[in-house]
């Protein structure tokens, strides 16, 4: 765990508050935040986009100031988690700007077990599945045929074409 001491803790915050900060260090794992006080919260990486990414540089660079929301607070070790994609809208948000038999551009990211099909992100908080197809590499934008949305389950199912 990480391990940092904060010096103007404001007991203000609670969890759930949007606030606005700066991209002070990016680690593989995710990025420190400066937010209001000069408080340092973290935000892993998990909480940057539902779309599974390597790195937290593939979305965010030193300097850049964001909104972020407070995800928790851990009070007694004065240290604050943050998460960037619950303010990127739902997924019915993003959804409903693509229909089914649309060709639209994604870019891939992972490779379901198997080879079973390839995660593709249409946004950064909307992701499909394609059928796999071979030689298609991380990162690469891919365009793809909107096979099929089902609402209920949150999914979309792609054809890479």
């Amino acid at each position: 765990m990480i391990k940092y001491i904060q010096k103007n803790w404001d007991y203000n915050l609670k969890e759930g508050d949007i606030v606005t900060g700066k991209v002070t260090n990016i680690k593989p794992y995710g990025a420190f935040i400066k937010i209001q006080n000069g408080i340092t919260g973290l935000l892993h990486i998990e909480d940057i986009s539902v779309a599974r990414i390597k790195s937290p540089k593939e979305r965010l660079n030193i300097g850049q100031n964001i909104k972020i929301m407070i995800k928790s607070i851990d009070r007694n070790n004065k240290k604050i988690f943050l998460t960037y994609k619950e303010l990127l809208g739902t997924w019915e948000e993003n959804a409903k700007e693509i229909s089914q038999g649309m060709t639209v551009k994604g870019i891939a990211r992972d490779v379901e077990k198997f080879n079973n099909g390839i995660f593709i992100e249409l946004k950064p908080n909307l992701v499909g599945l394609a059928e796999y197809k071979p030689n298609i590499k991380y990162g690469q934008y891919v365009d793809v045929y909107v096979k099929k949305i089902i609402p209920e389950k949150k999914k979309i199912k792609l054809k890479i074409i």
